[in-house]
């Protein structure tokens, strides 16, 4: 267990030396202008992932939710 006064930046397992290395690895291959596109690009994607997860159902859709086919709409006689 860490003492209370030590700052703890492990995400994944990855101790704080090892993220600012990463952090600066992708500094270098996508340069400063562009990472903050990337991070909204990722956070949204996120935000989609999971609210695609918290909406999916696994109870099956009931038969009165789908509507007809009325059969007559695809061309004139």
């Amino acid at each position: 267990m860490s003492s209370p006064g030590s700052i703890s930046l492990g995400i994944m397992g990855f101790s704080g030396g090892e993220l600012l290395i990463v952090l600066a690895i992708i500094l270098l291959l996508f340069g400063g202008s562009k990472l903050p596109s990337l991070a909204k690009g990722l956070g949204q994607s996120i935000k989609e992932f999971k609210k695609a997860a918290k909406d999916d159902d696994p109870t099956p859709a009931k038969p009165e939710d789908k509507k007809p086919d009325s059969g007559g709409s695809h061309g004139a006689n």
